[in-house]
């Protein structure tokens, strides 16, 4: 780690987890997280509203427990990135007016970068720089997508995604049928360790010649389970909920795996970057690093904490942002949940303004 290296901070609040994480290039300094998943357990879901609000009384506390953390202080700062998109509109707006009002007050330059890039750039904080290109699986409770990133700062370019379902979304609708609780992922992983995964012939969405080669359908699959375990029930007989998780379980990671590794094949590019949170699932890691292995290519997935949404995958996207010079975005930087992948960060299209003598004389109030 090299001192003249960019110190970023970053905010992540694109659906329930307040995260502030804080990068030196690409070492790790805070990854501070405040989550609400408790709180959206009891409705089977994320409740927008629910998540807005705890953001707003998450977001100061965890951005000075980050910087507690990393042992600097915020005019230490070189610069300020925030997930501008995609993600739950209200809860965006949060994260991006907090960064907005930090950037403002300390005159650092602010950085709208995409939730999607930003969970590829984050393995940079593990395995070191990434390839260029870049193949990228990005597996969420919101998104499922096959990525090539030429430069992960400025070019970006989707391959394949969902076209319906995510594969996290899948997870979590199963969990509910099973009686298992919100969020799906982490229980149908350590119930499918006792099961058989090859109990239940459950079906591989998309995967016919004709298909979509990169493509991803999981309603098809979650409807299927769904209607296997009512079979069951109906007919008064006792659900093997072990060999349903594994099965169902193995479905998802075996089309996921094959579909990447092509991708890898048919690209040229012999490696292949896991990141999301479904890429926490331990039967996705071992299926991956088996098929990859076959195929010649390098596997890189974070640790399952930098998988889940966090700062310092938005941190570490800033840091590249100013390493490259990119151009920072402007004070009138907006939310947008859409925000298509195509545009890993959002650029201003002038300079901010140093700013004037009061600003300077509050700076000096809160930041001390």
């Amino acid at each position: 780690m090299a001192a003249d290296e960019p110190l970023v901070l970053g905010i992540e609040t694109s659906c329930d987890e307040t995260g502030v994480g804080i990068v030196r290039g690409t070492t790790l300094l805070a990854d501070a997280v405040a989550s609400s998943v408790d709180t959206h357990a009891r409705f089977g879901g994320v409740v927008p509203e629910i998540a807005s609000r705890a953001h707003l009384e998450a977001m100061v506390p965890t951005i000075e427990r980050a910087l507690k953390e990393a042992g600097v202080s915020a005019r230490d700062l070189d610069g300020i990135a925030v997930t501008s998109g995609p993600g739950l509109a209200g809860a965006l707006l949060v994260g991006v007016s907090a960064a907005k009002a930090y950037a403002y007050a300390l005159g650092k330059p602010l950085y709208g970068v995409n939730h999607l890039a930003s969970h590829i750039c984050v393995d940079q904080l593990e395995h070191g720089p990434l390839p260029e290109p870049t193949m990228a699986l990005l597996v969420s409770g919101g998104h499922s997508s096959l990525l090539l990133a030429p430069d992960i700062t400025s070019d970006v370019r989707p391959l394949g995604a969902t076209i319906d379902d995510a594969a996290g979304e899948a997870f979590d609708k199963i969990a509910r049928v099973l009686n298992l609780g919100f969020p799906g992922g982490p229980v149908i992983d350590r119930l499918a360790k006792e099961g058989d995964p090859t109990a239940i012939a459950f079906p591989r969405g998309l995967t016919g010649p004709r298909d979509a080669p990169y493509d991803f359908s999981f309603s098809g699959l979650k409807t299927s389970v769904a209607r296997w375990i009512e079979a069951r029930r109906a007919a008064g007989e006792e659900v093997p909920v072990r060999d349903v998780a594994a099965s169902f379980q193995e479905a998802v990671v075996d089309v996921l795996t094959r579909k990447a590794v092509r991708a890898c094949k048919d690209e040229g590019v012999d490696h292949l970057m896991i990141g999301g949170g479904v890429a926490a699932n331990s039967r996705l890691r071992a299926l991956a690093e088996e098929r990859c292995e076959r195929a010649g290519v390098r596997l890189r997935v974070p640790r399952p904490g930098l998988c889940t949404d966090n700062g310092a995958m938005v941190a570490a996207l800033g840091a590249e942002m100013v390493a490259r010079n990119r151009r920072p975005s402007d004070l009138e930087l907006s939310a947008d949940s859409s925000l298509p992948v195509t545009e890993p960060h959002v650029p201003g299209a002038h300079q901010q303004h140093t700013h004037d003598h009061v600003h300077e004389i509050s700076k000096d109030n809160l930041y001390s």
